[in-house]
């Protein structure tokens, strides 16, 4: 029993530790994050000045702007340390919208907290661990120091003989305990009022975000249907027509292998064909469920193989370091194809650049042409089954095609959706 409550004991001393350094890891970023928030909020205070002056609503777009910037940083840095905070998507930045913007007002209050508040705690608890090693370590190097600069940390006294390194190692081991004591309780302080002023879902409507889960659940069933309808189509009217045609084939070689052999041999050959159509089809069908060539060579040799079978020139610039889910890869690599398809047969373009890359934990593609335009969703363009397998994801899908160009396709995917 009481080694059974030893081990206990030492398991939550190992737990502790753990956490101590994981918050030690944490606090130089949240000091990084005030430290700019300082200087928005400088530059927020500063316009507002000249405001009285009339230039200060030139520069208020900026510190709106800036105050997006350091709050999607932090959302970034509070993202690595747990779960993800969503941001609450495109912000305004004119200073009447950003003013009656709910979410833009609570980073506002966030910012304001962060720059003073916020710097105060973490540049004490980045300096703890300094103080404590700096001291702990003066009677290594304290003889060769220069008259009069031998001192603590604080310099509160100097130091010249060994009884005042022991106290200046005394002190140390004060900025130690600590270091220990309030290290932990200041990040978890900052990265709890930061998820609570920056994380989307802490002001989003929940009825509203309920509608546009059905919404987006619906229309997921409906390009699941659609998706079905396609398959059992190509099946139906290709592959199974086929297979119909060889055995018609077969029977008709059986009956004539004997009174014409020569005549058997060309229906075998006819009959050879069509089974060989037939299994392409089926191969196609099948690349259209989940292409193989996404779990054989990944996304980027996935859209590398698309540029190389497209009818109109096109460059890839594919980013992304890890591998995003299944079904993510599969609705980018499908949007690609179908902006491809449109361009090659609607736009009449002579270059498509398709660009991916993750940013904030999204995937986000980009397919851009130079053809003619005037693009829609309508018109039995495919984008329409797109949006939907996007919408599946929680993601957006953007569209723009003004009349004479270029075409610009976009999307933003969450990566491990």
């Amino acid at each position: 029993m009481e080694e059974a409550s030893q081990q206990h004991s030492d398991r939550a001393h190992r737990s502790r530790g753990l956490a101590v350094l994981v918050a030690l890891e944490q606090l130089p970023g949240a000091l990084g994050t005030a430290l700019l928030a300082l200087g928005v909020l400088l530059f927020g205070l500063l316009s507002a000045v000249l405001c009285v002056v009339g230039v200060g609503l030139l520069f208020v777009p900026a510190a709106v702007g800036g105050l997006h910037a350091v709050a999607d940083r932090e959302r970034s840095r509070l993202g690595r340390w747990g779960t993800e905070v969503l941001p609450p998507g495109p912000l305004p930045v004119r200073p009447r919208a950003a003013a009656a913007d709910p979410a833009t007002r609570r980073e506002l209050r966030w910012l304001t907290g962060h720059a003073t508040g916020g710097l105060l705690l973490s540049t004490i608890a980045v300096l703890l661990p300094v103080y404590a090693v700096r001291d702990l370590s003066f009677p290594l190097w304290w003889w060769a120091v220069p008259p009069g600069l031998a001192t603590d940390s604080l310099t509160l006294w100097e130091v010249r003989d060994w009884p005042g390194v022991l106290l200046v190692v005394g002190l140390g081991l004060a900025w130690t305990a600590l270091s220990l004591l309030v290290t932990r309780p200041i990040a978890a302080l900052l990265a709890w009022r930061g998820r609570q002023l920056l994380d989307a879902a802490a002001g989003t409507d929940l009825s509203l975000r309920v509608a546009q889960l059905t919404a987006t659940r619906a229309g997921a069933l409906d390009a699941h249907a659609a998706e079905l309808r396609r398959i059992e189509r190509a099946l139906h009217d290709g592959t199974q027509n086929r297979l119909v045609a060889v055995t018609v084939l077969l029977g008709a070689a059986r009956r004539a292998a004997v009174r014409d052999p020569a005549a058997a041999e060309e229906i075998l050959e006819r009959a050879q064909s069509a089974a060989e159509q037939a299994l392409a089809e089926l191969r196609t069908v099948a690349r259209g469920i989940l292409p193989p060539v996404l779990a054989d060579r990944g996304l980027a040799g996935a859209l590398t193989g698309l540029a190389v079978t497209s009818a109109v020139p096109c460059t890839v610039d594919v980013d992304v370091p890890v591998r995003c889910a299944a079904s993510v890869e599969a609705t980018a690599y499908f949007l690609v194809a179908e902006a491809l398809t449109n361009a090659s047969r609607h736009s009449g373009a002579g270059r498509v650049a398709v660009s991916v890359h993750t940013r904030d934990g999204r995937l986000c593609v980009s397919v851009t042409d130079d053809g003619s335009g005037g693009a829609t969703e309508g018109g039995g363009s495919g984008l329409v089954g797109i949006r939907r397998r996007v919408a599946a994801h929680d993601g957006t899908m953007t569209l723009s095609s003004p009349p004479g160009g270029p075409t610009t396709l976009t999307a933003e995917l969450p990566c491990g959706s």
